[in-house]
């Protein structure tokens, strides 16, 4: 950046921060009446007392924030800071009311960060001790970390870019960035919509409202915590199982694509992003179809398509124990796991329109050596214009994933851990995914813990937004005026 652009370059504002901070606070405290509600209900006191502690002080500061008085317009680096904040604090928040369960400080933030970046890792030894309020309290935090991330996906990427429109589809005449709102409402009408289908539909196969409950949260925002010890693999029977990765599969489909289908039918299934999700859970099924070793009295293709599509859609529940895998299965679930499902859904990963951006720029570049040097071909994907900004953010964000997942592995490896379980658990975190390869446990050192708290969140927030936070300038330097 040159010293001319760096000057237009305006830090955060902090009475920005701190107010939108403060209406998030008292979004948070809303959301904690759910599982107060439930504590109560099932008897729970002490753990009831931690929730009612916590809504009143979300409650105080939302006060204290009504008083900051801000214009409406919010620069994208505070949005940034605003995600990043929000996404780092309300796990350090919730893990209070975790810990009454009986679980050490540090295991209860892991559960807690697990949880709102809707990655379903564990350190637990044992649910069945659990009571039903922090089985619940788990998947009610994987639910509203999945609609978290999916609400400000919109709003962040609003703009002229591949990106934003493809997340913001036909407006007809209203503008992309000023019709960022709209498009999260509608957004949380399908995130609503699938939840309560899924409800409906475990419910119904089941016969057990808890399961049903908590499974259906935890699927739809692809966050994979099972209140069953043995995940997929204690379900009573098959229908219900594919339900379960059904709706996870729903979660991994960009979710305007469920609004453009309302609205133009059949037409809006042609889509470049759901192609490519069903191309790669079916390319990954197959090949631990492959590799699977066959199981007495059961249907290894069975456990191939329901694992394949778990690993794809970054949801996490499993019909086996992934430990006693190959290393062959386990590579390429470490390569769906990476990429993740679509822009704009729950998945994690660097999603799949990314490496469809990358893709193509390459065909183009290979297209490009056998033409004449005055033609002109141009990137394009779904229809549009792949522009220079989509690609430099695909490459970002891939090199990115990469040298986190590189950095982490390395200290699992001097830590003496088998280097290919090693990133295998490391590409799990940060791609908010879920499985585990036998690593994650009670027994694992604190440091390693922390560690792959900071996948999970940054692989969540795509690491950019926690990189602006640290980055000095969005701090120091000459501010816009804050006020009206």
């Amino acid at each position: 950046m040159t010293s001319g652009a760096q000057t237009l370059v305006h830090p955060a504002r902090l009475r920005v921060v701190a107010k939108y901070l403060s209406q998030l606070a008292l979004v948070l405290a809303v959301l904690t009446l759910v599982p107060l509600g439930f504590a109560l209900a099932e008897g729970m006191t002490a753990l009831a007392l931690r929730y009612l502690a916590l809504v009143a002080a979300l409650v105080l500061v939302a006060a204290l924030g009504v008083r900051v008085k801000v214009t409406e317009h919010v620069q994208p680096n505070e949005a940034l800071v605003i995600v990043a904040l929000a996404f780092t604090l309300s796990p350090l928040l919730m893990s209070w009311p975790l810990a009454a369960a009986g679980i050490p400080f540090v295991d209860a933030l892991f559960e807690a960060v697990s949880g709102i970046t809707t990655t379903g890792l564990t350190t637990l030894v044992s649910l069945e001790d659990k009571p039903a309020s922090f089985l619940f309290a788990r998947a009610w935090m994987q639910w509203y970390g999945g609609l978290g991330i999916v609400v400000l996906s919109v709003a962040l990427l609003m703009g002229h870019t591949l990106a934003g429109r493809r997340l913001a589809g036909p407006t007809g005449s209203e503008g992309i960035v000023a019709s960022a709102r709209t498009h999260a409402r509608r957004m949380f009408t399908v995130y609503a919509s699938l939840t309560v289908v899924g409800i409906a539909l475990l419910w119904l196969l089941s016969g057990d409202g808890l399961l049903a409950v908590t499974h259906a949260l935890a699927a739809v925002s692809t966050g994979g915590f099972s209140a069953l010890e043995g995940s997929l693999a204690d379900f009573p029977n098959w229908p219900l199982r594919y339900a379960v990765i059904a709706l996870a599969f729903a979660g991994a489909i960009p979710l305007p694509l469920y609004y453009r289908l309302r609205q133009h039918g059949l037409g809006a299934l042609r889509d470049p992003e759901l192609y490519a999700l069903l191309i790669c859970t079916t390319a990954v099924a197959g090949w631990l179809w492959l590799t699977l070793t066959p199981v007495p009295g059961q249907s290894s293709l069975a456990h191939a398509i329901l694992l394949g599509a778990s690993a794809q859609t970054t949801a996490g529940f499993s019909s086996l124990d992934v430990a006693e895998l190959g290393n062959d299965s386990k590579a390429i679930l470490i390569l769906a796991m990476f990429v993740g499902g679509g822009l704009g859904s729950t998945a994690g990963g660097v999603k799949l329109l990314r490496l469809l951006i990358l893709l193509r720029v390459l065909h183009v570049l290979l297209q490009r050596a056998g033409l004449p040097p005055h033609a002109v071909l141009e990137p394009r994907l779904g229809g549009r214009m792949i522009e220079r900004d989509d690609i430099e953010r695909a490459l970002m964000i891939v090199l990115l994933f990469i040298a986190v997942i590189v950095l982490s592995w390395l200290a699992f490896v001097a830590h003496g851990y088998p280097p290919f379980d090693a990133l295998f658990e490391v590409v799990s975190a940060t791609g908010t995914v879920g499985l585990s390869a036998g690593i994650t446990s009670a027994e694992l050192p604190a440091l390693l813990k922390m560690i792959l708290c900071f996948d999970m969140l940054l692989g969540r927030l795509e690491i950019v937004a926690l990189l602006v936070v640290l980055y000095p300038r969005t701090w120091i330097g000459k501010r816009a005026p804050s006020s009206p």
